[in-house]
């Protein structure tokens, strides 16, 4: 996969931009990627009306949220591959028209595999989008500062596209159904396509090589297996047959599709760039941060709501200082690796957010907003230092490659997000099942064919315990007990995955790599 060297029209290519129109460009391709960050996260404040409205079971709930960047990672290679070929502003214009439409399909959907289906053709359309926006900052900006100022901006929105998701959803919420969290892309789409029609130059690769129609196949199933094998020993525990079945059959589809790209003169995806410290250093990053924070973001939102007793705005806007933080920090990192260095940089925002996640696990009981906002401080600092976890990726790799480092980067980001939801998230809910066995549901005067919705989520047991009476307000208070114990476990899992990944970073980067002079 190369970086696009030859334009549709004279005159066109990203090269012969001015300045201005570089940083237009810019603009156009962060509004897009805002829209499609916020789609992962606008549902944590409205899967609660969700739940309620459609009573989906635990399982589902998690798949609403999460099949959306299962499929999105699942697809970032493939499509990246195929924008290479068919143009990639083209491919973008194609997400937009996806993306707006499965957005608008959210209101023919009346039962929870509906809405689960939207959410999967939402992943198609993101997995067009995604790829373009990193991949053309590439071509945009050749000058390797100015590339490194571009690259923070990109990931100042991706953060803020995830905290500012549950703001927005909550305002909807405030005056529409959850659907309106759907709805809001339609015009936002529309707006995208118009734009980049007259702003952004098209761009593709002149010589692509063969299409591994193969290794597309080997990895769409590889990741679908695996993440559901993950989810399934979640769940049914380790001995499930089935869950190992998957484990295995997810293992072996991936390791054949590696084998099959380093073996291929044209591989889908150029696995030989993690023989670069620095490139392995920087997806390392990206996918331990994520795999941290996915779960997190998802659970406190729900703690805001069903926990502390507040709206959707309100949870959404308990969000909101990681967001601040991270927009704070994004921009400023590569003036920071300027300074003190990139790994310095890249070391002290993942020491950072393990700090976040310690001091939501060792907060004192009973949990209050108070430390869960000095965690989410920290935690968007974190992420405000991801800007220079792209810059490595960038610098540690030939710059014929840089579609396909983008793949990789933006695949890290969304198994991350997905893998965090399934195993921490799994692990949150069988401590909940387990601190809430069904005998105290029954001595609360919960009747028996209920108790299994009580256990599948807090959300579920707020709403069959209502109405019992002290006996019934009393479980209710030990649900919500056993919900934020899941909460702090999921804090002491995050911490402990954020210092692997400073060891880890810290052994790979290079001590003197500057991001800002090329490679």
């Amino acid at each position: 996969m190369t970086t696009p060297r030859t334009p549709d029209a004279p005159g066109s290519t990203a090269g012969h931009l001015s300045t201005g129109r570089r940083w237009a460009a810019l603009a156009v391709l962060a509004a897009s990627l805002l829209a499609v960050v916020m789609d992962m996260t606008i549902l944590n404040v409205a899967l609660p009306e969700i739940a309620a409205t459609l009573s989906p079971t635990a399982a589902q709930q998690l798949w609403i949220v999460d099949v959306y960047s299962l499929v999105l990672a699942g697809l970032l290679v493939t499509m990246s591959t195929l924008g290479d070929r068919w143009g990639r502003k083209r491919m973008l214009l194609t997400g937009f028209a996806v993306f707006g439409a499965g957005s608008l399909l959210i209101m023919a959907a009346e039962t929870a595999p509906l809405v689960i289906a939207v959410r999967a053709l939402l992943g198609v359309g993101g997995a067009m989008i995604m790829p373009a926006t990193l991949s053309m900052i590439r071509s945009l900006f050749t000058d390797p500062g100015e590339r490194a100022r571009a690259l923070g901006v990109w990931a100042a929105v991706a953060s803020l596209g995830a905290a500012i998701g549950p703001i927005v959803g909550g305002l909807l919420l405030e005056h529409f159904s959850w659907r309106a969290a759907f709805l809001v892309n339609v015009p936002w789409m529309a707006a995208a396509i118009i734009v980049s029609l007259f702003l952004l130059p098209e761009a593709r690769d002149p010589a692509p090589g063969r299409w591994d129609a193969g290794a597309t196949v080997l990895s769409i199933a590889g990741m679908v297996a695996l993440i559901w094998g993950i989810k399934r020993v979640a769940k049914e525990g380790p001995a499930d047959v089935l869950a190992v079945a998957a484990l295995a059959a997810g293992l072996a589809l991936l390791g054949w599709f590696v084998v099959r790209c380093l073996r291929s003169d044209s591989p889908l995806l150029r696995v030989r760039l993690f023989a670069v410290p620095s490139f392995t250093a920087g997806t390392v990053a990206a996918l331990f941060t994520m795999l941290a924070m996915g779960s997190a973001l998802l659970l406190i939102a729900q703690w805001f709501q069903l926990v502390e007793g507040a709206s959707p705005l309100q949870a959404g806007i308990g969000l909101l200082p990681m967001a601040v933080a991270s927009a704070v920090v994004s921009p400023l990192a590569p003036w920071l690796a300027q300074r003190i260095g990139a790994r310095t940089v890249l070391i002290g925002g993942l020491a950072a957010s393990g700090l976040g996640f310690a001091v939501l696990a060792l907060a004192p009981t009973p949990l209050t907003s108070a430390p869960v906002t000095v965690a989410l401080i920290l935690a968007g600092a974190g992420m405000g230092s991801l800007a220079i976890a792209s810059a490595i990726i960038m610098s540690g790799t030939p710059v014929e490659h840089a579609g396909s480092a983008a793949a990789i980067e933006e695949t890290s980001y969304e198994l991350g997000a997905v893998l965090g939801v399934a195993v921490l998230g799994s692990a949150s809910a069988a401590l909940y099942r387990n601190a809430l066995p069904a005998e105290d549901l029954l001595a609360a005067g919960l009747a028996p064919e209920t108790v299994g919705t009580a256990q599948e989520s807090l959300g579920g047991a707020l709403h069959v315990l209502a109405g019992l009476g002290p006996a019934g307000a009393s479980a209710a208070d030990q649900a919500r007990d056993a919900f934020t114990h899941g909460l702090t476990l999921v804090g002491a899992m995050g911490a402990a995955i954020m210092l692997v990944s400073v060891i880890v970073v810290f052994a790979l980067t290079p001590r003197g790599l500057d991001v800002t002079k090329g490679h």
